[in-house]
């Protein structure tokens, strides 16, 4: 079976930028793992929560909620602290992230990339880059050798995708997206992302700009090939795991 880890920076990001590619490729038998490094104590919304524990649980909740509506084999919500990811120590960023890989052991990973997706929210920039690290350090058995003595091993994940667009959110500081190499046809699971996307019930506010703009995007979810095993051209591709032989 393949598998698919998707790493985020807070509850939302599974569904608006991945939700589709999520449900499509589970439905098609693919094991799949989101890590989300935060719990989005810090939002704006705040959902009636009194303080930022408060808003953390109600996320969490709203987390699981929405990676059952996208069937997600495998949610994981870490408890770094919600935009403040630039303080985070890089090593034990991507020391936790390294960890997640070699234990779910994906094919392909999504991220963002290092600009920060269609918002440029830093956060999601951050996780971009402690991702992109995972994904490279993750199959070198001199990185964090302490973690095989738990009996993990080294993985090389075939490929690392970022999520890009054809355009950015209005009204948003400029933003350089990279240019997309894979595009995916989600079909009838647009509705299914934005369904997930209103599992989270604090950030209803958001609700009316985030179906506006996944509608003019249309039954599709587009990837940045970022990173990847083997060599030659870069080819437009329509499915993230055509040319991987499954490992198991």
């Amino acid at each position: 079976m393949f598998r698919l880890m998707c790493i985020t920076a807070h509850p939302d990001d599974e569904a608006g930028s991945f939700g589709g590619t999520l449900r499509t490729y589970r439905d098609r038998g693919v094991e799949t793992c989101v890590v989300c490094l935060t719990p989005g104590q810090a939002a704006s919304h705040r959902g009636g929560a009194k303080n930022d524990q408060e808003l953390a649980a109600i996320r969490k909740r709203e987390f699981a909620a929405s990676c059952e509506v996208l069937r997600v084999s495998r949610p994981i919500i870490l408890d770094y602290a919600d935009g403040q990811l630039y303080r985070q120590e890089l090593n034990r960023m991507v020391y936790e992230l390294t960890f997640q890989v070699r234990q779910f052991r994906p094919d392909v990973i999504l991220t963002f990339g290092p600009e920060g997706g269609v918002t440029g929210h830093s956060d999601h920039s951050l996780a971009g880059i402690f991702a992109s690290l995972a994904f490279h350090w993750a199959g070198r058995a001199n990185r964090y050798p302490d973690q095989m003595q738990s009996g993990l091993r080294p993985h090389c994940a075939a490929r690392l995708y970022y999520t890009t667009a054809e355009f950015p959110l209005p009204g948003r500081q400029p933003i350089t997206l990279s240019p997309a190499t894979a595009i995916i046809d989600i079909g009838d699971h647009l509705e299914t992302k934005i369904s997930a996307f209103k599992a989270h019930k604090s950030q209803a506010p958001l609700w009316p700009l985030f179906e506006d703009n996944v509608r003019r995007r249309g039954r599709c979810e587009m990837f940045h090939l970022a990173a990847r095993i083997g060599t030659g051209p870069v080819k437009q591709e329509t499915d993230l795991f055509e040319p991987i032989r499954s490992r198991d």
